[in-house]
């Protein structure tokens, strides 16, 4: 758990703004038809224009096989997360929701944002779906504040999101970040409150809903990277990083 310092702070909150920048100029180019390989280019392309670098793109998590292949994660209907938009020849269809995840280095230091979105026009299970993922990170935004447990993020988001009739995936959630594209604490969807260390201000970390619309078991695909549910329902993704404070946290990556 490493507290930034107001410099670090200020060069994530330029960080965050790009990536958010970036994010949503790739998904306003959502659309059936669309090649997903193309969405991970616009995000390369534009990440460089800036000067920046992927914080994906070559990261090879411990114990995975090999380094992440893209700069951008895209994950379709039942990919919860880390969908691989480079391999294969996929291509969005009318009704498919989608995820994009990514993260950023600017001035090493690390940002991660995610948005699902609708690919035309989608069925209302799969658009209250999104609309409560959404919403489920705007409950875990509001628990995070200094002195609480990171348990109690977990907790407000999965009771919320129970209510409304979805689940958490399993063993899928948020991390600290800043200086790295992962640090301590890990930052669960699901409770006990008092779960996990207790947050301080200037910790920097990535709350990041995972919610399925059936079981919340996942299992890994054979490309050794996508996490996909056991049911084949879908799933959906909303992910900002942020800073802690003894009030509500400063989101980084909003425009």
């Amino acid at each position: 758990m490493i507290v930034k310092t107001k410099r670090e702070i200020d060069l994530l909150r330029e960080g965050g703004r790009r990536l958010a920048k970036i994010l949503y100029m790739v998904a306003s180019e959502v659309k059936p038809g669309m090649r997903v390989s193309r969405l991970n280019q616009m995000a390369e392309d534009a990440i460089k224009e800036n000067g920046d670098r992927a914080s994906f793109l070559g990261y090879k998590p411990e114990g995975f096989a090999r380094p992440y292949p893209a700069s951008l994660c895209v994950s379709i209907n039942d990919e919860a997360v880390h969908g691989i938009p480079n391999e294969g020849d996929k291509i969005l269809e009318e009704g498919d929701i989608v995820t994009l995840d990514m993260g950023l280095i600017h001035e090493e230091m690390f940002t991660d944002s995610a948005i699902t979105v609708p690919v035309g026009e989608i069925d209302p299970i799969a658009q209250k779906l999104i609309e409560v993922t959404k919403k489920a990170l705007d409950v875990g935004i509001n628990e995070a504040r200094a002195g609480k447990n990171v348990g109690s993020i977990g907790f407000a988001i999965e009771q919320y999101v129970k209510r409304e009739g979805f689940v958490p995936a399993d063993d899928l959630g948020g991390h600290g970040l800043g200086l790295s594209v992962h640090e301590e604490p890990y930052v669960p969807n699901i409770g006990p409150r008092d779960r996990g260390p207790r947050l301080q201000p200037g910790m920097v970390i990535a709350i990041e809903p995972i919610i399925n619309e059936g079981s919340r078991r996942v299992y890994l695909d054979g490309d050794g990277f996508t996490f996909k549910t056991a049911d084949g329902k879908r799933s959906a993704q909303f992910e900002h990083s942020l800073v802690v404070t003894d009030d509500l946290p400063i989101i980084l990556t909003e425009l």
